[in-house]
């Protein structure tokens, strides 16, 4: 097997005087049939960084950033980002990310033992078209392991951000982490910790999201089953883990607690996948203050804010979370009047198809049931007949304006109060969405 390499990759190959590598995810990715529309290049040979990036400039590729001190080169060849680093051993004080010590080596075999896993640690001879493999990473390839470079408690404990990365990587490419593999991490668990939490969340993050990347099936859904596994999910998001062993009432819940919000996960659309994941975070805190969990939707918004802001989650997703985390269980016995459903459709209306998809997972996780849920049925009903009959959704489809009421003479102090009044009275077909009947209904609403 060939690995289709940029041709100023090749030419560059072709140039030095050492055989230069293609190391890492475009290996594995090859010898496991994956496919990416944009590949992450990381190249690597024993040279010097000064060396090859002068050698690179001679053959057309830009060189964007020299870090000397780890022997890393920024790269870009004809658009396509790549990454050098010299062979390189690296010493780290316990968990942290950066490497504190770094010494430059000519042997593969030592370059090799400073990754992570040896499913990353595969090495392609760009100018022999051959692939090299110092630690047995094939093999793991060829039956979907994932295994560390070294003793699992060492590699581990060296960088916190890998218990992460174990998750992340296995599940995006659909392998299995070994027993010892678990372990290690449930041993170094708390070193999480010690990592930026910008970091974290953009780990997180990607887990999210990680059926994505390579198209595996429910593999954001088997990442935090690992971080469940290995305790990170504990470390991270200990108000969530606080729902395992929290049993639900059996007639609507297979699962308890903390299963069941994974489940919602899994479910999910992938741009509420956060919020499936914290929506019910107000139960166990609820539970354990009040011995019950009603008011957790109150409660719970306020939990899954301080988490965003905690893992420093972007403000316009922290609002989007809490907004749909405080709102998930309206009408969810669908007892809530058609009105009544109306006005809170418009009054919530830039979260109202989010809010769906939420609502959507949450019935799903309960009995692993995908047909669709009772209350997004009768919403569909109620969205599609005010789509029919005209019925604005927002402000901006009200046949009147601010401005034409206080040039009737209504004070500019109550015309929001007033539109909000008159949009409400149109969606429940009190009012025709008709200019001048609307003026007559602010008119009078003016006078109390």
């Amino acid at each position: 097997m060939q690995i289709q390499v940029p041709e100023k990759l090749k030419k560059l190959a072709q140039a030095l005087p050492s055989p230069l590598y293609v190391v890492g995810g475009v290996c594995r990715n090859a010898l496991a049939g994956l496919r990416s529309d944009m590949p992450d290049w990381d190249i690597c040979s024993p040279l010097s960084s000064e060396e090859v990036a002068d050698c690179a400039r001679s053959v057309g590729i830009g060189v964007d950033a020299v870090y000397k001190n780890t022997g890393t080169i920024k790269m870009t060849a004809d658009g396509v980002p790549l990454e050098y680093t010299s062979f390189r051993t690296d010493k780290y004080v316990r968990g942290t990310h950066c490497p504190a010590e770094v010494c430059f080596t000519d042997d593969i075999n030592l370059d090799a033992r400073r990754r992570d896993f040896k499913c990353n640690a595969v090495y392609y001879d760009i100018a022999k078209g051959e692939f090299c493999d110092p630690l047995g990473g094939i093999e793991d390839i060829k039956n979907r392991r994932v295994t560390t470079v070294a003793p699992p408690e060492k590699v581990f404990g060296e960088d916190g951000l890998r218990l992460m990365r174990l998750a992340r990587i296995s599940a995006q490419i659909g392998f299995t982490p070994t027993c010892q593999c678990i372990d290690g991490a449930r041993q170094n668990a708390g070193l999480i910790k010690d990592i930026a939490v910008e970091r974290v969340w953009a780990e997180l993050n990607a887990i999210l999201h990680a059926d994505q990347k390579y198209g595996v099936k429910n593999a954001h859904y088997t990442g935090l089953k690992i971080l469940k596994e290995t305790g990170v999910l504990h470390e991270i998001l200990p108000e969530l883990t606080l729902g395992e062993n929290m049993e639900q009432n059996a007639t609507y819940h297979n699962h308890d607690v903390l299963e069941h919000s994974l489940r919602a996960v899994m479910y999910a659309a992938p741009q509420i996948r956060l919020a499936a994941l914290l929506h019910d975070v107000g139960k166990p805190y609820c539970q354990i203050k009040y011995g019950k969990t009603y008011l957790h939707d109150v409660e719970g918004c306020e939990i899954a804010k301080d988490i965003c802001n905690r893992l420093k989650v972007p403000n316009a997703v922290t609002q989007e979370v809490k907004t749909l985390t405080e709102l998930h269980m309206y009408d969810l016995s669908c007892l809530a009047s058609q009105n009544k459903v109306r006005k809170f459709i418009i009054a919530n209306y830039p979260y109202i198809d989010e809010l769906l998809l939420l609502k959507q997972a949450d019935y799903s996780a309960c009995k692993d049931d995908l047909s669709v849920a009772p209350c997004v049925k009768k919403w569909q009903l109620i969205i599609s007949d005010m789509e029919k009959k005209g019925l604005p959704f927002t402000l901006k489809g009200l046949n009147i304006k601010g401005n034409e009421l206080i040039d009737a003479g209504i004070s500019p102090n109550k015309v929001g109060k007033i539109l909000k009044y008159l949009h409400e009275q149109v969606v429940m077909e009190c009012v025709p969405n008709d200019r001048q009947k609307l003026l007559v209904w602010a008119l009078r609403a003016s006078e109390y």
